[in-house]
C-alpha cells in the first residue's frame, strides 16, 4: 500500500477517536505526530507522548508560568461564580502539567453547578453555540479500590453542535468527502449535515471519585475553530456573516419553554408565531437564533406534546421511576417505596428555581400541605413563594406516601442545598407552616429563617362547613367567634378541651356540625393548640394568596374527566409540568411583559390580598371603641357597605358574596390591615404566650448559674425574634404587636440581665 494513504488512514482513525475514548478527549497534535510515526495508537504510547509533550514545554519554558501536576487537582481552589449562569470566562484556569490531560485547562466548580457552566458557554457573544453530549461514562460508587486522583464517577464530554464533522466543502460541491462520517454506525447525525462547520471546541467533564460533590473541568480547546486553526462559526467567521452560522444551531431552552407553555396552555401556532413575530421587531430585529422561530420548529414541539403520554408503563410505580430517570435535572429528591421507607419525590423544574430565587429572596415561603389525600393515591404538597402582586407561584411539588410533616427531614435540606448552590447569598426570612406536624426545628435550621404558623386550612374547613351544616346567619357568626377562641384558648381555659367541651354545650343544637367536628377535628385541636402556644402565627393576608392557588389547583387536577386517572402518580407528575405549570408560567410572562393578557384567567390572576391593597383606608367605617362590627364601602357601588363581624380576627366573617362562599375576601383583609395599622385589634396569644413565659422567669428566677445565663440568652434572642416579628409584620405576614408587650418584653429581659 503507498505510504501516504497508509498515513491518511492513521490520521482518520486518530480524529475519529480522540473525542469519543475517554481516555484521549482531546485531538492534540502532539498526539498524531507521536502515533502517526510509530503506526499506533495513541494510548499504546503514553511514554512517548509524554517525552513529547516534556520537550516542547521545555523549549517555551521561559514564555510560561509552571504548570499544576495532575496528582495536585485537589489542590485547586473550587470555583463557585455568584452568577446563575457562567461561563469559562468566568474561572481562573490552570494548565495541568503531564498525564492525559497535558496541556489542558482545568478548574474544580460544584458538580451541581455543571449545567450552569455548559448554558453559559453556550451564550458565547461572538461564537453561539450549543454543547451536545458527544459520550458519557458513568461507574458505581466502589467499583475502584484504588481510584485515581481524577478517576471519575461520571464522565461526559461536550462538543459544540457545529462540529467536529466539516460538511462545509460539501455543501458547496466542492472537496473529496475524506473529512465525513459514515452515513450509519457511531458517529452520523443524518439531518444535521447542514450546521456541521468542523469546530474542534470541546470539554470534558468528570465528576471525580473521591471527591463526589465536586466536578474538573478539562478545557480540551476553548476556541471554536476548526482543524486549520480558523473561526468556522460565530461573528468571527467571514463565510458565516449573513448566514445561520453567526447564531447558534438551535432554539434555546427558555424559547423552547416558552412555546411548549404557550402549547399546552391552548395557543395556537399562528398566534404563537405572530407573537414572536411582535417581539422581534419590538427589539429591532433579529439578533439571535431564537429570532428565528419558524413554524417547523412549532410543528415539532407541537408533535412532542401530542406523542406524550403521562403514562410511560403500565405499571405506575415503573412509570414514575421512568419519568424521575428522564427527568433528573427536575428531582430535588426521590426515595422509592418499599418495606420500611415511604415514597417521596421531590420537584422543581429550572423555572420554579428562578422564581424560588427570585422572589423568596428577603422573602418568605408557605406550605400548602396534604392536597387530595382522598382522591388521589398519595396526597400532594406544594411550596408557594408570593410575586409583587401578592399572587402565589408554586415552586416545588412534593408527592409522599406518609404524613407531609414526618418525612420533611429527608428533602427539606435537599431543597435548601440546591438553592444555596445556585446563589450562595439566598436568604429567606420566613417559612409559614400549615400543619403542626411539621418539623420546625428541621425547617429552622435548613433554610435559618423564622418559621410561622398559618391557619389558612383550618379556617376555611370550619366556615365552609359551618355555612353548609348551619343555616342562621347570627349563629354562624357566634359559632365562628367561639371556634376561633377554642383555636387559640383565648378565654381563661387552660385546657383545649375544656373550650372544645363548652362550645359543644352551648350549641349542643347544632348536631350537623357537631358530628362533624367531633369526628375531624376533635382528635387534633390540642397539636394546633400548642403548636399556636409555641409559633407566632401569620396574618390573614397570605391565606387569601394561598385559597387562590388551592382553588386553582382543585379546578385543575379534580375535572371528573380524569376521574380515572386520580389513582395514577405519573398523571398526576405529568399534569403538574405540563399544563398546570404553564399556567403559572403564563401569569408571569404576562406580568412581567404586558404580552398575552387576553389569554389569562381572571378568576385566578389576582386574588383578595391584592385586591383589599387597593381599597382606601378612607372607605373602611371602624368604631375602635367598639370591635363588634366594621363596615366597607363598595367600590363599585358608592350607596353599597358590607358588614365584618369580629373584625381584626383570622375568624372575622363578611356579608359579600365571596365571602359567603366560604372565601377569605378583601372585605376582611383590608379591614384587618387597618386594625394592625391602628394597634386596635386584639394581640395574637403567641405574643401573650411569650410575654406570660418571660415574667413567670422574672419573678422566678433559676438558682443555677448556667440555667440564669441561658435564660438571659433566650431572652436576648426573643427580643430580635420581636424586632425580625415586626418587619415580617410591615410585609402583611405577621399581625403586629402592640407598643405595650414590646416594650414590658424589653423591660423584663434587661431585669432578668441584672444581677439577683
Amino acid at each position: 500500500m503507498d505510504p501516504g494513504i497508509k498515513a491518511t488512514t492513521s490520521r482518520e482513525k486518530i480524529e475519529s477517536t480522540a473525542y469519543t475514548d475517554p481516555f484521549f478527549p482531546l485531538p492534540c497534535h502532539l498526539l498524531q505526530q507521536s502515533c502517526l510515526s510509530h503506526g499506533r495508537h495513541p494510548k499504546w504510547k503514553k511514554v512517548k507522548q509524554l517525552q513529547l509533550v516534556s520537550k516542547s514545554r521545555g523549549s517555551m519554558k521561559g514564555h510560561e508560568t509552571k504548570m499544576a501536576r495532575m496528582e495536585d487537582i485537589l489542590n485547586l481552589p473550587v470555583q463557585d461564580p455568584p452568577f446563575t449562569e457562567f461561563s469559562a470566562a468566568h474561572i481562573t484556569w490552570v494548565k495541568v502539567e503531564g498525564g492525559r490531560q497535558g496541556g489542558d485547562d482545568i478548574a474544580l466548580i460544584p458538580f451541581s453547578r455543571v449545567d450552569d457552566f455548559v448554558k453559559g458557554e453556550s451564550s458565547n457573544e461572538e461564537c453561539p453555540a450549543s454543547f451536545r453530549i458527544e459520550s458519557r461514562r458513568k461507574r458505581s460508587e466502589g467499583s475502584i479500590t484504588k481510584p485515581r486522583v481524577d478517576g471519575y464517577l461520571e464522565y461526559t464530554l461536550y462538543w459544540c453542535s457545529y462540529g467536529p464533522e466539516d460538511y462545509r466543502d460539501c455543501e458547496s460541491g466542492l472537496g473529496d468527502g475524506s473529512n465525513f462520517k459514515p452515513a450509519t454506525g457511531k458517529g452520523s447525525r443524518p439531518g444535521r449535515r447542514h450546521m456541521m462547520r468542523g469546530c474542534l471546541c470541546h470539554f470534558t467533564v468528570k465528576r471525580l471519585y473521591t471527591r463526589p460533590l465536586l466536578a474538573l473541568i478539562i478545557y480540551n480547546q476553548r476556541k471554536h475553530v476548526d482543524k486549520t486553526g480558523a473561526p468556522c462559526h460565530g461573528i468571527l467567521d467571514q463565510d458565516a456573516v449573513g448566514t445561520r452560522a453567526m447564531y447558534a444551531p438551535r432554539i434555546s431552552e427558555e424559547l423552547r419553554q416558552k412555546v411548549m407553555s404557550m402549547l399546552y396552555v391552548g395557543i395556537s401556532m399562528d398566534n404563537i408565531i405572530q407573537h414572536h413575530v411582535e417581539v422581534v421587531q419590538g427589539h429591532g430585529g433579529p439578533h439571535n437564533r431564537d429570532d428565528f422561530l419558524t413554524r417547523n420548529d412549532v410543528r415539532n414541539m407541537e408533535r412532542v406534546i401530542r406523542n406524550t403520554s403521562h403514562e410511560l408503563h403500565i405499571d405506575d410505580a415503573c412509570s414514575v421511576k421512568i419519568w424521575v430517570q428522564r427527568h433528573q435535572k427536575h428531582v430535588f429528591f426521590f426515595q422509592d417505596a418499599s418495606a420500611s421507607e415511604p415514597f417521596i419525590l421531590g420537584i422543581q423544574t429550572d423555572w420554579q428555581l428562578q422564581q424560588m430565587l427570585r422572589y423568596g429572596h428577603n422573602g418568605s415561603i408557605a406550605s400548602h400541605s396534604t392536597f387530595g389525600s382522598k382522591k388521589l393515591k398519595y396526597p400532594l404538597s406544594t411550596l408557594l413563594v408570593f410575586d409583587s402582586s401578592r399572587n402565589a407561584i408554586p415552586v416545588a411539588w412534593v408527592i409522599t406516601s406518609s404524613l407531609a410533616g414526618q418525612d420533611i427531614h429527608k428533602w427539606v435540606a435537599s431543597l435548601a442545598e440546591r438553592i444555596r448552590t445556585k446563589d450562595s447569598r439566598w436568604r429567606l426570612n420566613a417559612f409559614l407552616v400549615d400543619d403542626p406536624s411539621f418539623g420546625f426545628s428541621i425547617i429552622r435550621d435548613a433554610f435559618q429563617c423564622r418559621v410561622l404558623l398559618c391557619v389558612w386550612h383550618v379556617r376555611r374547613a370550619w366556615i365552609r362547613n359551618l355555612l353548609k351544616k348551619c343555616c342562621n346567619i347570627d349563629v354562624q357568626q357566634e359559632m365562628f367567634k367561639h371556634l376561633g377562641w377554642i383555636l387559640y384558648s383565648s378565654r381563661s381555659v387552660p385546657n383545649a378541651m375544656d373550650a372544645v367541651e363548652e362550645f359543644m354545650e352551648v350549641f349542643v343544637d347544632q348536631s350537623a356540625f357537631m358530628d362533624y367536628f367531633k369526628s375531624h377535628w376533635s382528635p387534633y385541636i390540642e397539636s394546633w393548640v400548642s403548636c399556636i402556644r409555641s409559633l407566632p402565627v401569620a396574618g390573614p393576608e397570605p391565606h387569601a394568596a394561598i385559597e387562590s392557588y388551592h382553588r386553582r389547583l382543585k379546578f385543575k387536577l379534580f375535572n371528573d374527566q380524569h376521574a380515572n386517572f386520580w389513582p395514577r402518580i405519573d398523571w398526576l407528575i405529568h399534569t403538574l409540568t405540563t399544563e398546570f405549570h404553564s399556567i403559572y408560567w403564563l401569569d408571569q410572562y404576562t406580568a412581567e411583559t404586558g404580552y398575552l393578557s387576553n389569554l389569562r384567567d381572571e378568576s385566578f390572576s389576582t386574588n383578595a390580598w391584592y385586591h383589599a391593597l387597593h381599597i382606601p383606608d378612607v372607605d373602611v367605617i371602624l368604631d375602635e371603641q367598639n370591635l363588634q362590627l366594621a363596615k366597607v364601602i363598595s367600590q363599585t357601588d358608592r350607596n353599597m357597605a358590607y358588614t365584618i363581624w369580629n373584625p381584626g380576627s383570622e375568624f372575622s366573617l363578611c356579608d359579600c358574596r365571596w365571602s359567603s362562599l366560604g372565601n377569605l375576601c378583601k372585605h376582611v383583609i383590608k379591614v384587618a390591615m387597618i386594625c394592625k395599622n391602628r394597634q386596635v385589634a386584639r394581640p395574637l396569644l403567641a405574643a401573650q404566650i411569650y410575654r406570660q413565659t418571660l415574667l413567670s422567669l422574672l419573678h422566678n428566677p433559676p438558682d443555677d448559674p448556667v440555667v440564669l445565663d441561658h435564660a438571659i440568652l433566650c431572652a436576648t434572642r426573643l427580643q430580635q425574634d420581636i424586632k425580625g416579628w415586626e418587619d415580617l409584620s410591615n410585609s402583611g405576614l405577621l399581625q403586629q404587636l402592640p407598643p405595650e408587650i414590646n416594650s414590658q418584653i424589653a423591660d423584663n429581659s434587661l431585669l432578668l440581665a441584672r444581677p439577683h
